[in-house]
């Protein structure tokens, strides 16, 4: 922990840096932390639609693009935002300097696009705040082992403000968004969700591994692992409780701060998610491994695994993946074809994957009951199912996702709560 001057991690997503007018209130809130006595430093993500322009200018070239020169197109979003910002503390009086991931430095591993931490040195960013300055440092990036920049993955501003605030042992880290707090599911396709005081850093992980958008999986667990106090609040409001860090927003917490555990906390939904089904596969011993070895290599995520046989002696696989990684995914299987031996794929990416949460998962019965008598009554057909200790997650055309959330929220109690 820092010294008397209380030492904070401020990050601002896409919404929060949308435009000039924006960036200019991000500023304003940054000096009144300034002026309260804080050292400060700023994590930014690019101005919202900005990474998505910039990664349709890749697919729109090629679907199956170099992974790092993607990277060093789509990094640019975040370096534009924390110039722009610098500039902007600067004008109000505040000493400020912007920093991309290489300059800090950030070292990540080479795996571009989905790049994931090495180390991060705040020597230097630690120097610039003993100096009075507040550096804004471009979320989103590192430098990989052959000195190309790297990206961490969608929503990997929220890792890098964890990593930072941990590297330069912050009090806390204050992720900023166009929602003020965690709520029991999205409250645009369920209006009674509710907002959550406190969520553990467990179920914080599945939410966000399964859909929800407030913070991404990665730094919750990095937030888990390295004791980082993440606070989720609004920049769209304003006041003394805010500048304080009292605005009742959402906290991620240890799982002991939570007196009372709810069966459940908390409902997702994913719509990045595409079917692939490999169809009538020679059922004998290690498909799975000459399927899903090269899939790993590849750096393909996959998720819900169905293995089905067959009387005939063969077997059906289906899996799902993020519709960015699907067309990456059905290359790998074209290049395997000849040795799995497989008659056919499939694909479809009209899914969604819906999943509830809570850590009351452990010692109450009857949650997946009530989440299939649920989605039977509604004639919503499960297409598969994942489960952990604390989840339970399905597999539903796409055309029914609104219709499950409501339901289940409705059924799991959340409505009033």
């Amino acid at each position: 922990m820092s010294g008397s001057a209380p030492r904070i991690v401020m990050k601002f997503g896409g919404t929060s840096v949308g435009d000039l007018d924006r960036i200019r209130a991000v500023a304003e809130r940054v000096k009144k932390q300034k002026d309260a006595g804080c050292d400060v430093l700023v994590v930014v993500s690019a101005m919202a639609g900005e990474t998505n322009r910039l990664v349709g200018f890749c697919q729109s070239l090629s679907p199956l693009h170099d992974p790092k020169e993607y990277d060093s197109i789509v990094a640019t979003g975040e370096q534009v935002t924390s110039g722009l910002l610098a500039i902007a503390l600067q004008k109000l009086g505040v000493p400020s300097r912007s920093f991309a991931g290489w300059q800090v430095p950030i070292l990540t591993d080479s795996a571009h696009g989905k790049a994931s931490l090495d180390t991060i040195d705040g020597a230097r960013l630690l120097g610039c705040m003993a100096e009075g300055m507040v550096p804004v440092v471009a979320g989103f990036q590192g430098v990989a082992p052959d000195g190309r920049v790297s990206t961490l993955g969608r929503g990997g501003s929220d890792t890098s403000a964890v990593a930072l605030a941990a590297a330069i042992k912050a009090d806390r880290c204050d992720i900023y968004t166009d929602v003020d707090g965690i709520y029991t599911t999205d409250p645009r396709i369920v209006p009674k969700a509710r907002k959550l005081d406190k969520i553990t850093y467990e179920e914080m992980l599945e939410l966000a591994s399964v859909g929800a958008k407030v913070l991404q999986t990665r730094s919750v667990g990095l937030a888990m692992r390295e004791g980082v106090r993440v606070q989720v609040l609004s920049s769209f409001a304003d006041g003394p409780a805010v500048m304080e860090g009292h605005l009742p927003g959402s906290l991620v917490v240890d799982e002991d701060e939570i007196v009372e555990k709810k069966l459940v906390t908390g409902i997702a939904y994913s719509r990045d998610e595409a079917k692939l089904s490999v169809r009538r596969i020679p059922d004998r011993p290690g498909i799975a491994a000459a399927i899903f070895g090269p899939m790993s290599e590849a750096h393909v995520n996959v998720d819900m695994i169905v293995q089905s046989t067959g009387a005939d002696g063969t077997t059906n696989m289906t899996f799902t993946t993020s519709k960015s990684d699907l067309p990456q995914a059905i290359n790998v299987l074209e290049s395997v074809r000849d040795s799995v031996q497989y008659e056919e794929l499939a694909t479809d990416p009209d899914i969604v994957k819906i999943s509830v949460v809570g850590t009351g998962m452990r010692s109450h019965a009857g949650v997946a009951s009530t989440m299939f008598r649920t989605l039977s009554e509604r004639s919503i057909n499960i297409q598969a199912i994942s489960t952990s200790e604390i989840k339970i997650s399905v597999l539903v055309a796409a055309e029914y996702a609104e219709l499950a959330v409501r339901a289940l929220h409705t059924a799991y109690g959340l409505d009033n709560v």
